[in-house]
């Protein structure tokens, strides 16, 4: 069994814990911001190691759209590369925990569709994809064996 190693980023870090500790009834929402996000646990495509991030959470149907906007960095977030490299993950929304199967959007209109809604949820990415030459990355989170 891998080990769990938690962000370096303190808010990232507290907010996993406090959502995984209250079972998925506290720390729900980013950061104050009253937005609701889901904790995805993946695997490091270096380590092996267990991560867990906070995303935002943005539903399509049974599925979730995963945004890899780390602000309009230049780059991607570490996190984009684990699941280009093992895409198998756990989703945690709130008291739900299951696994998922995620597959990067590359067809150019579902990536326009959830794009609209990623921003319908979270306005900010919008912003995002202006601060940055490259195309931020989305992604699909699909149950598992259903």
């Amino acid at each position: 069994m891998a080990e769990y190693v938690p962000s370096p980023r303190d808010w990232v870090r507290e907010q996993v814990e406090l959502y995984e500790s209250s079972g998925g009834t506290k720390g729900t929402t980013l950061r104050d911001t009253g937005l609701p996000v889901i904790i995805v646990t993946h695997t490091g495509n270096k380590t092996g190691a267990i991560r867990k991030t906070p995303l935002m959470r943005v539903k399509d149907g049974n599925g979730y759209v995963l945004v890899g906007s780390q602000g309009g960095a230049p780059k991607d977030p570490v996190w984009v590369h684990n699941l280009r490299a093992n895409p198998r993950v756990e989703l945690r929304d709130e008291t739900v925990v299951r696994p998922m199967q995620v597959r990067e959007v590359k067809d150019k209109a579902e990536r326009d569709r959830l794009w609209t809604l990623a921003v319908a949820a979270f306005p900010p990415y919008a912003d995002y994809q202006t601060k940055t030459a490259r195309q931020i990355p989305v992604f699909v989170a699909e149950p598992v064996g259903r």
